[in-house]
């Protein structure tokens, strides 16, 4: 059976939850189903994987994600055969992009279907990255998860409608808690200026109605409002929902903004879900 990813999850850098197991046992109490953990911290992300899930009862831990070029598939495997013993870890794969990766690069769908038949990792604990068509199809056919990140309400129904049922579709949403617009926008701009770089969320968003000047000076009002979900948590809450409305199975809240303390902000978050 596919890993049970819950309505919501959060998503944060891996880095972030190296001996914070206690973090991860108070997102489970509030409700959410999955931690999503981006990047690899020193040492590796399946470590710290096995930490959290030691420390947890219910909360799956899904990588989002190991990157296809800089992670050898024989490292995951074995990874994956120490945490057979439990159905609460999803193994999320990706390409990653072009611009971190370098002259290596080519043919990314060839890597992702080559990568995809050296694992040796169940096809229902398997997810896979995905914003273009080719590879949202690819998720559907060859995994149980397609996770796309940085979309829209209205990507996730053409999303939906490009895999079909039977997959489950888990978006990512980046979110501020902040109702000033100015400055609500200035947290998302800063956010979003490592991704208008990138030549795979430029093409994603050209495709699904943007225009180059809504890329350009970090991005235009609209671009931010669409890709950033902010103001008051309940009406963060309502975009989440809209996701659910348009397709999506499972959403992850990406939090952006001052991190000293989330627990009050997840905690007001989930309350805002649950009514």
């Amino acid at each position: 059976m596919t890993v049970e990813l819950g309505k919501y999850g959060v998503w944060d850098l891996a880095g972030r939850w190296a001996g914070r197991a206690g973090a991860a046992t108070g997102l489970e109490e509030l409700g959410f189903g999955t931690l999503w953990l981006g990047g690899a911290p020193d040492g590796g992300v399946l470590g710290l994987v096995s930490e959290l899930l030691d420390a947890t009862d219910r909360l799956v831990i899904a990588t989002g994600i190991l990157n296809v070029w800089t992670t050898p598939a024989a490292e995951v495997n074995t990874g994956y055969r120490d945490l057979a013993w439990t159905d609460r870890f999803l193994v999320g794969v990706g390409a990653g992009h072009r611009e971190s990766v370098g002259e290596v690069y080519h043919s990314p769908y060839q890597k992702l279907v080559h990568y995809l038949d050296e694992l040796d990792v169940p096809r229902d604990r398997l997810a896979l990255a995905a914003l273009g068509p080719r590879v949202l199809r690819l998720a559907a056919a060859r995994t149980s998860v397609a996770h796309p990140y940085l979309v829209t309400p209205e990507y996730t129904a053409r999303a939906r409608e490009t895999i079909g049922a039977g997959t489950v579709l888990a978006p990512e949403q980046h979110v501020v808690l902040e109702e000033d617009p100015a400055k609500a926008r200035a947290v998302g701009r800063e956010n979003l200026r490592h991704y208008l770089a990138l030549e795979n969320y430029a093409k994603n968003w050209l495709r699904n109605g943007f225009t180059e000047d809504d890329l350009r000076d970090g991005g235009s009002d609209r671009l931010v409002d669409a890709l950033v979900a902010w103001g008051s948590v309940d009406r963060v809450a309502r975009r989440l929902r809209e996701h659910h409305e348009a397709g999506a199975d499972h959403v992850s809240v990406q939090l952006l903004g001052e991190r000293q303390d989330t627990s009050g902000a997840f905690r007001e978050l989930a309350a805002a879900l649950a009514e």
